[in-house]
């Protein structure tokens, strides 16, 4: 099957357009444009499976890896980043300029922009999705994130109803301007993240929580949603009126949502799947003879959630007795076996800043604690406990074991519960749990994008854990520019997780999956980040 004519012309006219329109093909982007037109003779299909049903397709109101594997199609915000390096780029923004004091950002947005529907795309939908997001009503988990903007904590935490305090304006149809509390040198990474991404605010008003419905969606990023089957496929389709649509190659992303890894496999084995990103674990030796397979660093911590306002988990030296009787050198070694490092601090090395890997395993002092805690021999009896995990096999084994682990170490039975992915983050946003399996992929290159999910309110913290010294930290290490200074703010809070335990680390990621020889423009990165405009097929 062969692509559109229409496709094979823009092969040999893309770079005149791109000229033509006076914004030559910057360096950074010309790997990303085929060499020659054999692509042009392959279909530009993308099918990949995606490990369960999306929770929700709005960039405001999204968490997951998994969604955001589709909001990078979407959606795209005033920056986008380079699949490489992970640098800032161009997105809707073509320039920005920084005042000398480095507080005042000026976005300058491309003539171009577009909604999907070819409607313009102004500075003043970027100045009311913020608007939205911070609004508390919105029960954005990532509010904070805007947090660097001037004004912007104080209006989401109701200290004042006037967003005309916040630092961010319009001066004309094509201006944005963000002004900062203090400099922050991650601020534009933070600009191409989808919380900053804008949203149709005439649809939300029009449709609320509704918007997102395949018959009302709209977005601005290089593919429309085409179609979606709920549990069968989702279809993403290249936009008409993306600003930089002659530049994308794909037609069609093909999303399936399919939580049994070795049901993606057979898929992989049969042909049908360009890109499997979670592998089964009980055929990883065999997988991994694939020629196809990949493995590489990956930002991100895997973790338990303990829920410290329900029994036993109220009580820390129950929840710090469970953290040190995992065998953690167990799980990566004799479970996961793909080159996982154990660890027990939350935050991987970046940007010089080391944690450590904490202490992996003490059966000894998990049994003191335990013994001295409330539910001590002679206390307060041990009620039941339930892990619940998201349905993976990958997560299914490693609860297996590590319930096996809390048998043998502690004497304490614990039970298994799967939920689906939709029914599992409505049970962690709501504290209706015990332990829950968790994880993180740092949003941002820097250890802040770690460390606050655990201040008191923050929309991802989910464990009901509140701590005014850790709280105290992480503001001191978002004001100090001092690395030494922010090092001992990150110190506090790493032992102030592992001296209360509202979490349990288990081991940091690694990257791994099938990726077939023909995609091009798919970059490894620390984390697994793939916009999907420089993808193609070939």
């Amino acid at each position: 099957m062969t692509i559109p004519a229409a496709l094979s012309a823009c092969t040999a006219l893309v770079l005149a357009a791109v000229l033509a329109a006076g914004e030559p093909l910057p360096d950074w982007k010309k790997p990303y444009w085929p060499q020659g037109d054999a692509w042009t003779r392959t279909a530009q299909e993308f099918t990949f499976a995606n490990d369960a049903e999306p929770e929700t397709l709005d960039p405001q109101l999204a968490t997951g890896v998994l969604e955001s594997r589709l909001l990078l199609a979407l959606y795209e915000g005033l920056v986008t980043l380079d699949p490489r390096t992970l640098e800032p780029r161009p997105g809707v923004a073509q320039r920005w300029d920084l005042s000398a004091d480095r507080l005042t950002y000026t976005f300058h947005l491309r003539a171009g922009a577009c909604w999907w529907d070819g409607s313009a795309l102004t500075s003043a939908d970027f100045i009311e999705s913020w608007k939205r997001a911070l609004d508390p009503k919105t029960g954005m988990a990532y509010a904070d994130l805007l947090d660097p903007i001037a004004g912007a904590r104080a209006f989401h935490k109701k200290e004042t109803t006037d967003f005309a305090s916040v630092g961010v304006s319009a001066p004309d149809a094509a201006t944005v301007v963000i002004r900062l509390v203090q400099p922050c040198p991650y601020f534009l990474e933070l600009c191409a993240f989808p919380a900053y991404t804008p949203v149709p605010m005439a649809r939300v008003r029009a449709h609320g929580d509704r918007w997102v419905l395949p018959a009302n969606i709209l977005g601005n990023g290089p593919f429309r949603l085409s179609e979606w089957k709920p549990r069968e496929r989702i279809v993403l389709e290249r936009s008409a009126h993306y600003w930089d649509r002659d530049f994308v190659k794909l037609k069609t992303i093909t999303v399936l949502p399919i939580p049994d890894s070795e049901a993606a496999y057979k898929l992989w084995q049969q042909g049908q799947l360009h890109w499997q990103p979670s592998l089964p674990l009980a055929k990883l030796d065999s997988v991994r003879r694939d020629g196809d397979y990949y493995a590489t660093p990956y930002f991100g911590c895997y973790f338990y959630r303990f829920n410290v306002t329900k029994p036993p988990f109220d009580d820390v030296m129950v929840r710090r007795a469970f953290a040190l009787a995992l065998d953690r050198r167990r799980i990566t070694d004799h479970v996961l076996k793909g080159g996982e490092q154990p660890t027990g601090s939350l935050c991987p090395p970046i940007a010089g800043w080391d944690p450590g890997t904490g202490t992996l395993y003490d059966r000894d002092a998990a049994r003191r604690l335990l013994a001295g805690s409330a539910y001590g021999p002679g206390k307060k009896p041990m009620p039941g406990i339930e892990l619940v995990f998201n349905t993976s096999d990958r997560h299914k084994q490693i609860a297996e074991a590590i319930v096996q682990q809390w048998q043998d170490v502690l004497g304490v039975p614990v039970a298994l519960a799967n939920r689906e992915w939709k029914v599992y983050l409505a049970d962690m946003d709501s504290l209706n749990y015990q332990v829950m399996r968790a994880s993180w992929v740092g949003d941002y290159g820097d250890p802040t994008t770690f460390y606050r999910l655990f201040c008191t309110g923050d929309g991802n913290n989910r464990t009901g854990w509140s701590n005014a010294a850790y709280d105290a930290a992480f503001r001191a290490c978002e004001i100090a520019t001092d690395p030494a200074v922010r090092a001992q703010s990150f110190r506090i809070m790493e032992d102030l997780l592992a001296a209360e335990a509202p979490i349990a680390p288990i081991y940091r990621y690694v990257a791994q999956g099938l990726l077939r020889e023909a995609v091009r423009g798919w970059e490894r990165n620390v984390r697994d980040h793939h916009p999907w405009q420089f993808v193609w097929l070939e």
